[in-house]
């Protein structure tokens, strides 16, 4: 079988070596095309295009398949919790007893924020967008370290701390900008809490008074952490590699990952889902209505977390989730009307011809939004507790561009459209 593909241009044949992926998954390498023939290829958006290798994360859409380092999604969500998975995302490798304390040890040893911060958070107005704290201030946490400013690209000896500084920062941060949007005093965290419960300590508690922690509303808060965990190169995590491509610092690469993430498209998704819910509520509809307008394509009304870019079958996360959010809701006696919407369209598009034959099936995003709703979490902290949950697979992703040794900074060529030559007319002779 042959492992070169052939391509006729101008009249002449040139060959193109392939890869095969340890998945069978089939690639076509044009590194050298330009070089040597002077085309580029064009794919809008990338849809087609590999920008690298990668041993982090498989995905196949057709038969809904996520795996992290090779250990189905599935496995992980019933086994695992997500600072064991961040660690295997991270190091390629399960822990064992002493790596995983080591690990939990450096995340509760560098939590804490320099005091100075707090000023940088005073700086933002009231109402501000927490993502766009969360990004800033990941920089600006990268400027209170000598160390972290002289990074050395590949050498620097602290990484692993840089990395646990990172992923427990990440939850501080949040926390903090949540409370700031909203002028309210800020919570430190507590050794003695483990990750995702720490969190919803810093987030919900009151000086006076420590937040509930429910056993359910823990777990489902760090399984929505281990289900966004990784999902291959999609937006932001491409944007993480983009950036540290040109030996970008940790910090710096993974705070352009948070403003990736923040678009509706994207991160913004499982809050588009639940603003979608309240139009409808608003509307007086039960979800009826909106179901017969999402099909008529020119109503303008589209059905928010449901289909994926990528799964062209169930989204594997979606079925875990979905499990979870009906245990939540059952154990804490949520009555809602924008959860009674949302069972409503869960219901419609599972059984409707319309939506099933376009395998238009509920994604992660659209039961993780709704979790959400169902323990207090505000609307606007959504794509913050994704950027939190994605942070394993974007440190995975800088890690292994940084090991590459014939890695070089990412440049996408383009074909130019607009005027040829031009000239330049005073201002005084223009229309």
């Amino acid at each position: 079988m042959s492992n070169e593909a052939k391509l006729e241009l101008d009249g002449k044949t040139f060959t193109l070596p392939t890869l095969t992926g340890s998945e069978n998954e089939k690639a076509v390498d044009i590194s050298a095309l330009r070089a040597n023939t002077g085309y580029i290829t064009i794919d809008d958006g990338y849809g087609n295009t590999g920008s690298c290798t990668s041993n982090i994360t498989f995905i196949d859409g057709d038969k809904g398949i996520l795996r992290y380092r090779g250990i189905p999604i599935e496995e992980l969500a019933e086994k695992s919790n997500f600072v064991e998975t961040a660690y295997l995302i991270i190091y390629g490798e399960l822990p064992n007893h002493a790596q995983l304390k080591k690990f939990s040890d450096l995340f509760t040893e560098n939590q804490y924020l320099h005091e100075d911060m707090k000023f940088h958070f005073q700086g933002f107005p009231g109402g501000a967008h927490p993502m766009a704290i969360l990004s800033a201030m990941i920089n600006a946490a990268s400027c209170f370290d000598d160390d972290l400013m002289r990074w050395q690209w590949g050498r620097n000896k602290q990484f692993d701390i840089y990395v646990a500084r990172l992923l427990s920062q990440v939850r501080t941060i949040a926390a903090y900008s949540y409370r700031k949007s909203k002028g309210l005093p800020l919570i430190y965290p507590k050794q003695s809490y483990k990750y995702t419960a720490n969190f919803l300590h810093m987030l919900f508690s009151t000086p006076y008074e420590d937040f509930e922690l429910k056993p359910e509303v823990v777990k489902a808060l760090d399984l929505i952490f281990l289900l966004h965990a990784d999902h291959e190169q999609n937006c932001s995590t491409s944007t993480v590699r983009m950036v540290a491509s040109s030996q970008a610092n940790l910090f710096a690469s993974c705070a352009a990952g948070v403003c990736a993430l923040w678009g509706p498209l994207h991160g913004g998704a499982n809050q588009a889902v639940l603003e979608m819910l309240a139009q409808i509520h608003k509307e007086g509809d039960d979800g009826s209505k909106f179901i017969t307008a999402a099909k008529d394509k020119n109503s303008g009304k589209k059905l928010m977390g449901f289909g994926h870019r990528v799964y062209k079958n169930h989204d594997p996360r979606a079925k875990i989730i979905k499990k979870a959010c009906d245990e939540v809701l059952s154990k804490l006696h949520i009555t809602d009307p924008l959860l009674d919407i949302a069972k409503k369209l869960e219901e419609a598009a599972l059984k409707d011809p319309y939506f099933v034959e376009r395998k238009l099936y509920p994604n992660v995003d659209f039961y993780s939004g709704i979790i959400m709703r169902a323990i207090g979490i505000p609307v606007e902290m959504f794509t913050v507790i994704f950027a939190i949950g994605r942070m394993p697979g974007w440190i995975a992703n800088y890690k292994e561009i940084m090991e590459e040794p014939k890695s070089r900074i990412y440049r996408p060529r383009q074909i130019y459209t607009g005027k040829t030559i031009n000239e330049f007319v005073p201002l005084d002779k223009r229309k």
